[in-house]
């Protein structure tokens, strides 16, 4: 059972993964900010509850990998890199400039902390498949998690690394997806049918959940679950999320995969964040 006692320090992350992202996107103009809404919960969980790392030592060999498959949702991992310490907070007003470590596609050359440069889809599982079997050879106790996109289940190389995983008995991979139901061309579902999604990878011999990827609680208990499983076998989270969360008129926008938000919205989205997170916090 999950208590507000416990669920309240990773809302608070969350709610600074959402704000960084917006203070980044500012500076741009422009970017990925509806999937960095929207996923806040998840990386929060990732990286102020689950995994296992040193902010001082982000090449500890001890340390979980996450791998960003989607290197697109680099501004969201910038933001959650941030708030677990990695990176200094004062760097995100670099984001997307000249000589900055913070570039707009995720590249592990630039960033202490990303561990693959990301971007092609359809590349990070198979990866983080090569890894797991590494880190195991090694007999190394970390995790991989491999973070996708639901538009890179458009990719056969996707199902390929899917079907190694579970050739490999590979418990220490979990795989992240994030299904907003949103690529550049449209909707996923629409682009390429994935549905029935769990029942594809349980058939893959994978240990699946399906959670909505905006309740903490819910999301939570399946880092748990995926990291305390006994199974022999990878783990893959299913997570529904809703791109623009927590600022209702990106939430409603059309066409959110590459949001351009204007000039007075930015001040707009961080204050609805700050009313929202304020009137929670003293409730």
């Amino acid at each position: 059972m999950h208590t507000a006692s416990n669920l309240n320090p990773l809302a608070e992350h969350a709610y600074h993964i959402r704000r960084y992202a917006l203070q980044m996107g500012e500076i741009q103009g422009q970017g990925y900010i509806g999937q960095a809404l929207g996923y806040a919960d998840v990386l929060a969980t990732a990286y102020c509850h689950a995994m296992q790392f040193k902010a001082a030592d982000p090449d500890w060999q001890q340390r979980d990998r996450f791998l960003l498959s989607h290197g697109h949702y680099a501004i969201a991992h910038y933001a959650a890199l941030i708030e677990a310490g990695i990176i200094p907070a004062e760097e995100l007003e670099t984001y997307g400039c000249d000589d900055s470590r913070l570039p707009m596609s995720g590249m592990a050359a630039y960033t202490p902390g990303m561990e693959i440069s990301g971007g092609s889809l359809g590349q990070g599982l198979a990866i983080g498949v090569g890894i797991a079997l590494g880190l195991r050879h090694q007999n190394n106790p970390a995790f991989v998690y491999n973070s996708m996109s639901d538009g890179e289940l458009d990719e056969g190389a996707t199902w390929e690394a899917a079907m190694s995983a579970a050739h490999y008995s590979l418990s220490n991979l979990i795989c992240l997806v994030d299904i907003n139901n949103q690529q550049a061309d449209g909707h996923s579902s629409k682009i390429l049918s994935f549905e029935p999604l769990a029942d594809k990878w349980q058939a893959f011999g994978w240990h699946v959940q399906r959670v909505n990827g905006n309740d903490l609680a819910a999301v939570k208990q399946a880092f748990d679950t995926a990291r305390h499983l006994e199974a022999a076998q990878p783990r893959v989270i299913l997570c529904d999320t809703l791109m623009g969360k927590g600022v209702p008129f990106l939430e409603q926008r059309d066409k959110n995969h590459f949001i351009r938000v204007d000039a007075a919205e930015w001040q707009q989205a961080i204050a609805i964040l700050d009313a929202a997170f304020n009137s929670g916090a003293q409730a």
